[in-house]
């Protein structure tokens, strides 16, 4: 599967449960850690936990795995790390804590209109 077919899989899974301000970033250039990052917040723990769990379980269908997880516990930020793709879920204030949108401004915007349902 295709860095770009995970990606609307991701951001189709997100926008299916409600996920606030879905953004990604095109990073290939800036680092090795990954080539997108996708940055999305939720309005509570549970909610973030959901986004999450969608994302995993959407991927899973395609039998893609994430290589790991982090923050589960504390559900205020989960990390799912697929290689390629490193998906942020947030808390709002979480988010606005950490500012990864500032911190890899040097990234590329992709624009995922397309994915995104209309309402």
């Amino acid at each position: 599967m295709t860095a770009k077919e995970k990606l609307e899989v991701i951001v189709r899974a997100l926008d299916m449960k409600r996920g606030e301000n879905i953004q990604v970033l095109e990073i290939s250039d800036l680092t090795i850690l990954a080539d997108y990052f996708v940055i999305v917040n939720g309005t509570s723990n549970t909610h973030v936990k959901t986004l999450a769990d969608e994302t995993e379980f959407r991927l899973g269908e395609k039998g893609v795995e994430p290589l790991r997880t982090e923050g589960y516990q504390s559900a205020s930020w989960i990390v799912l790390d697929y290689g390629d793709i490193v998906v942020h879920v947030f808390m709002k204030d979480a988010r606005s804590l950490y500012q990864l949108e500032n911190l890899w401004a040097d990234g590329t915007a992709v624009d995922i209109t397309s994915y995104l349902t209309k309402e």
